[in-house]
């Protein structure tokens, strides 16, 4: 109570800081709300602030959206999309009023999902996030013929090399396999929403047998750009991304725009100390396929419902992981859940 109390004086006396910082268990990331009052418009913080329930708002500058906490130690952040939360999750590290140096870190958002590792309404726990933005391209009808696209890495004369970032991007991050397969286990037998609109999307994608199985949870890695990209060629090239940028270890499932920024940003803070990076769990629900389906025109269709059954997958496999993390603080502050690595 005295807590609270000292968070509201310095809400409503900006000149006033905490005398002791609140310190936080997990932090969960979502990008966006349209902040409709239903659920199936609201996006991504919704349902985490009703049903977790992320009583207390809380203002941090340089965040323009909602940051709301729990009674229990969970800070519930609207980073922004795209590129906007290098800014937030910074905004989010530099306060003062904020312990983050024992935190978990949970990146709970919607994605376009590739047909060949899952299905839309289904949910992924990383085991690598890899950045693709920063790269060459050329314009796809100037291309050389023997090339298969345009994009390609920095410091290399074609795609289907390896190539490196120095000041602009770490590329590609490891998240900790233990604590994955921790969070998966955890997980993995929870019941996902089917309707049938996503029944009749995945009878699209006869030629990908991931594609066509009812909402699942399953261990898929992670591909950040921030601008948005579709099609079957673009799926293709994202797949060799993954692979050339994990030397062979990563398999494509889920594509995003923010994960890369986010990463990039913990990253250098826990290099610095600030934070423990082992501590970063990313999951992400389809809601789209990265392409359409067999034989159709590859411009972009949203499935109807789609948007909704990865809202409520987000939250109904992110919020467990969330509560055994705070149930476990006596250990997990300062020991990782691990399960072993399969």
């Amino acid at each position: 109570m005295l807590r609270l109390i000292a968070l509201i004086a310095a809400l409503l006396l900006p000149g006033l800081a905490l005398a002791k910082p609140m310190v936080i268990k997990v932090v969960v990331l979502t990008t966006f709300e349209s902040g409709a009052s239903s659920a199936k418009k609201s996006g991504e913080f919704q349902a985490w602030a009703e049903r977790y329930p992320l009583k207390h708002p809380l203002k941090v500058p340089g965040i323009e959206g909602r940051v709301l906490y729990s009674d229990d130690g969970v800070l519930g952040v609207v980073t922004g999309m795209r590129a906007r939360p290098r800014e937030s999750v910074t905004a989010l590290l530099l306060n003062p009023d904020l312990d983050l140096s024992h935190a978990y870190w949970v990146v709970a958002g919607i994605a376009g999902v590739d047909p060949r590792s899952g299905s839309i309404g289904s949910a992924a726990w990383a085991n690598y996030v890899v950045d693709a933005d920063p790269l060459f391209e050329l314009d796809d009808r100037e291309i050389p013929k023997d090339w298969p696209w345009g994009l390609y890495a920095l410091g290399t004369p074609k795609p289907g090399i390896k190539g490196a970032s120095p000041g602009s991007s770490d590329m590609v991050w490891k998240l900790d396999p233990g604590l994955t397969q921790w969070a998966y286990q955890l997980t993995k037998d929870i019941p996902l929403a089917d309707n049938a609109h996503l029944a009749a999307t995945r009878a699209r994608f006869k030629s990908e047998p991931a594609a066509q199985k009812p909402p699942h949870v399953f261990i898929g890695d992670d591909l950040g750009t921030t601008r948005f990209w579709h099609g079957d060629l673009r799926t293709q090239w994202a797949r060799d991304w993954v692979k050339i940028w994990t030397d062979g270890q990563g398999v494509f499932a889920m594509s995003e725009c923010e994960d890369q920024g986010i990463m990039d940003v913990l990253a250098l803070y826990g290099r610095a100390g600030k934070i423990d990076i082992r501590r970063v769990l990313v999951l992400r629900t389809g809601s789209n396929y990265t392409r359409e389906g067999d034989g159709e025109s590859q411009v972009v269709e949203f499935t109807e419902g789609g948007a909704a059954a990865a809202f409520e997958a987000a939250y109904l496999v992110g919020a467990p992981v969330v509560k055994a993390l705070v149930a476990g603080w006596g250990k997990y502050a300062t020991t990782l859940p691990q399960a072993t690595a399969k």
